[in-house]
């Protein structure tokens, strides 16, 4: 049966070097739950490695979790890649961290920090995760689709780290899923700004707790995933974005 999903699929955890500390696997799932979000998608700076943790703390909220990644493209572009199967993400993060030069500066860039489901320090990530890989825009693209992912340009509306940002246009023929636009924007302006022929999402780029749910899109599904949220874009089998 065909029900409505809130969904927030871009949220970084205490990974992220640019994201709050406080982002840990517990309060992200327990924020989500006090907004009533029915999916999270995990989404840390070129890694994956918090997802597991965040799969297991928030399975008593009964929250479904994707998966993900904000890869940076040679252009520095966000891109978000969502898979339904954690083993696609970890896939996708094995190709990235091959093409990611550098090394974290905690001073510089803060810490990048990997825990499990109770938020236990595990180790500390040092490779270079707010840096841009060597790794092609549509090559990211590319690396998604092939592993059944869902390719999301990350917030156009805004200047920085941008697809229209960065490049100043949508490339024609670009195949990419959708597009994000931040809490800054509403769908409805965005289309009349960027004459979009892609689906319009909206997500909130948490970095910190009380961002969670700040902005999300609402779909018409049959459950928490990434093959029902594709045939929602589509407008496909009767499943849609409702808002």
């Amino acid at each position: 049966m065909l029900r409505t999903f809130k969904a927030d699929l871009h949220i970084h955890t205490c990974l992220s070097p640019c994201a709050d500390l406080e982002m840990s696997p517990r309060g992200i799932a327990q924020r989500a739950s006090e907004k009533k979000i029915d999916i999270l998608g995990i989404c840390d700076h070129n890694s994956a490695e918090n997802v597991p943790a965040l799969m297991e703390a928030a399975r008593p909220f009964r929250i479904s979790v994707l998966a993900g990644m904000e890869v940076t493209s040679q252009e520095e572009v966000h891109i978000l890649g969502l898979f339904d199967r954690l083993e696609a993400a970890l896939k996708l993060q094995e190709t990235v961290y091959a093409r990611l030069p550098g090394e974290n500066d905690e001073d510089a860039f803060g810490m990048q920090v990997v825990v499990n489901h109770e938020g236990e320090v595990l180790h500390f990530n040092k490779k270079l995760l707010i840096g841009a890989s060597t790794l092609a825009l549509e090559e990211v693209i590319s690396l998604i689709h092939s592993l059944d992912g869902l390719a999301i340009a990350s917030h156009v509306d805004r200047e920085g780290f941008s697809l229209i940002g960065q490049l100043g246009f949508i490339p024609e023929g670009l195949k990419i899923d959708a597009l994000e636009v931040s809490a800054l924007m509403s769908r409805e302006e965005a289309q009349k700004k960027f004459d979009a022929h892609y689906p319009l999402t909206s997500f909130s780029d948490a970095h910190r707790l009380e961002e969670i749910g700040q902005a999300w899109t609402s779909f018409w599904l049959k459950e928490g995933t990434v093959e029902e949220i594709k045939k929602a874009l589509l407008n496909s089998e009767g499943r849609k974005i409702l808002n």
